[in-house]
């Protein structure tokens, strides 16, 4: 993990443009800005937060694993974004109870568990931004747990491919990258995607799927 310096950061988030100028000084004197390489692990169960982390730039996921090894995806942070499950902890004391990989190389800020108690007894700026930005990440956890609970795979599997899909149509992921996606089990998602291909909706190749009828995968993905 490297630290360096980024000027005002704050500028880069409108929810801090109401922070007096006495609470951002300190916010940009008491913050670490870091990088973390693809890769990294960010941050594992039982370990204890030292930091609130926010995002400038990269993608980190978080996801649960269960005891037999199944993997499931929690929610994305992307630059600009903070980590609901960190802030959750910080504020309960509590230590993790899933795992944060960088999935691109990170620019963040730290804030010390120190600092971060500090400015929210404090600031009633810091505090609205730091539980605004808690409550928009709950609901996308309420928006993946409705999913998982009353959406069929075959619906979910097409929004995602449609997501994932570059301009040419490739998805570059394998079933267990998608189950891992869906929380589903990876022989689901094969023989979903067994199914698609004989509808004529996708090709499969090693490590990647064409989507050859993307029209019908999209009104299957809003059914």
């Amino acid at each position: 993990m490297a630290i360096g310096t980024e000027g005002d950061w704050t500028e880069r988030f409108a929810d801090l443009s109401a922070v007096s100028p006495e609470i951002r000084a300190e916010l940009l004197a008491r913050s670490d800005l870091i990088r973390i390489p693809r890769g990294s692990v960010l941050f594992e169960p039982g370990q204890q937060p030292k930091a609130m982390v926010i995002l400038l730039e990269g993608t980190a996921r978080v996801q649960q694993r269960s005891e037999t090894g199944r993997e499931v995806s929690l929610y994305r942070v992307h630059g600009g974004e903070s980590c609901v499950m960190t802030t959750g902890c910080l504020l309960a004391s509590e230590a993790y109870s899933a795992e944060g990989i960088a999935e691109t190389d990170i620019t963040a800020i730290a804030i010390p568990n120190a600092v971060f108690d500090d400015l929210l007894s404090r600031s009633k700026e810091f505090r609205e931004f730091i539980f605004h930005s808690y409550a928009r990440r709950l609901t996308d956890l309420f928006v993946l747990i409705e999913d998982l609970v009353f959406k069929r795979v075959d619906v979910r599997l097409a929004a995602r491919l449609i997501a994932l899909a570059q301009d040419d149509g490739v998805v570059k992921a394998t079933h267990q990258n998608l189950a891992t996606e869906l929380g589903t089990a990876r022989e689901v998602i094969s023989r979903t995607l067994h199914d698609f291909q004989k509808r004529g909706l996708v090709e499969q190749a090693r490590g990647e799927i064409r989507i050859t009828k993307p029209e019908p995968l999209r009104r299957l993905a809003q059914s």
